[in-house]
C-alpha cells in the first residue's frame, strides 16, 4: 500500500478500511478481515473489526517500533532521534534518559523540543501539500505513487499516469487476459510492467513456486526473469528457501 493513500490515524493503527470490498486490512502483511464474516482465535469468535485489532496484536505488536526501525526511505531520523524516540514511547523521564545516554536532561528536553518543532512542520506541510493538490491536474502531469516497498527509489519511479498508459498498451498484447509481448530493458517500462503484473497476486496470500509461474507463465513464458524481478524491485517477498511468496 501506498504510503501517501495512508491516514495517520491508519500508519498509527497499522491496518486501514477498505470501503470497495468492506475489509480490514493490514499495512504490514496485507491480511484481510471482511465485515460479515466472523473468525475464530482460540476458542472465541469475533468480527472483522475486533479481528484486525486482535491480529495487530498478535503479529504486529509493537507498531512504533516497526515504524521508528523498520526500512522506509521516508524516514529521515537520524539513529539518536531514533533512540530518545523510543526512550520516551518508553515511558522513561528526562533524567532516566540523560542518565542511560550520557548527557544532561537540558540536552534531552532540547532535543524534545526539537523533535515537536519537527512534527508542527510536518503537520503543516501536510495540510500545504493536501490542499495544493486537491485540484485535479491534468493526466500528463499526475505522477503515479511509489509503492511503499520499492527499493532504490529514484528518477526511474518519476513517472506520469500518461506516460504508464502508453507502455502499458505498447507492451502488452492484452491487459484482459494479461498478455506481456516483451521484458524491455529500460527502467521506467520494467516498473510500470512489474506493477501491473503484481496486481495478479492477491493481498495476504502466500504462492508456493509452482503457483508463482503457472500465474506468471500465463502472462510471460519467461516466468523466472519476472518472478525474479518482482522481489528485486520489491513488488513481491519470499521466505529463504523460495518455498513462498507473497505481496509486500
Amino acid at each position: 500500500m501506498e504510503l501517501e493513500k495512508l491516514s495517520i490515524e491508519e500508519l498509527k493503527n497499522g491496518y486501514r478500511f477498505e470501503k470497495e470490498s468492506g475489509s480490514y486490512i493490514c499495512n504490514t502483511c496485507s491480511r484481510n478481515y471482511e465485515t460479515g464474516e466472523i473468525y475464530k482465535f482460540g476458542d472465541r469468535l469475533f468480527e472483522a473489526s475486533k479481528a484486525i485489532e486482535i491480529h495487530m496484536m498478535a503479529e504486529h505488536k509493537d507498531r512504533l517500533e516497526n515504524m521508528l526501525f523498520g526500512e522506509s526511505k521516508y524516514n529521515t531520523l537520524t539513529d539518536n532521534q531514533k533512540d530518545l524516540i523510543w526512550k520516551i514511547y518508553s515511558g522513561m523521564s528526562d533524567k532516566e534518559i540523560s542518565k542511560e545516554l550520557g548527557i544532561s536532561p537540558s540536552t534531552v528536553r532540547n532535543q524534545r523540543f526539537t523533535l515537536r518543532e519537527k512534527a508542527k512542520q510536518a503537520k503543516l506541510y501536510l495540510a500545504i501539500y493536501e490542499q495544493a493538490t486537491e485540484r485535479k491536474s491534468h493526466p500528463e502531469d499526475r505522477i503515479i505513487p511509489v509503492h511503499s516497498s520499492a527499493t532504490m527509489v529514484d528518477d526511474r519511479y518519476v513517472i506520469t499516469e500518461k506516460e504508464r498508459d502508453k507502455i502499458l498498451n505498447a507492451e502488452f498484447e492484452s491487459l484482459e487476459p494479461l498478455k506481456l509481448k516483451r521484458f524491455p530493458g529500460k527502467e521506467k517500462k520494467k516498473i510500470v510492467i512489474l506493477r501491473k503484473i503484481a496486481e495478479e497476486f492477491d493481498p495476504g496470500v502466500k504462492y508456493d513456486e509452482l503457483e508463482m509461474n503457472e500465474i506468471i507463465g500465463e502472462i510471460f513464458e519467461d516466468y523466472a526473469v519476472i518472478r525474479r524481478y518482482l522481489i528485486e524491485y520489491g513488488f513481491m517477498d519470499r521466505t529463504r528457501d523460495g518455498k513462498e511468496y507473497w505481496l509486500k
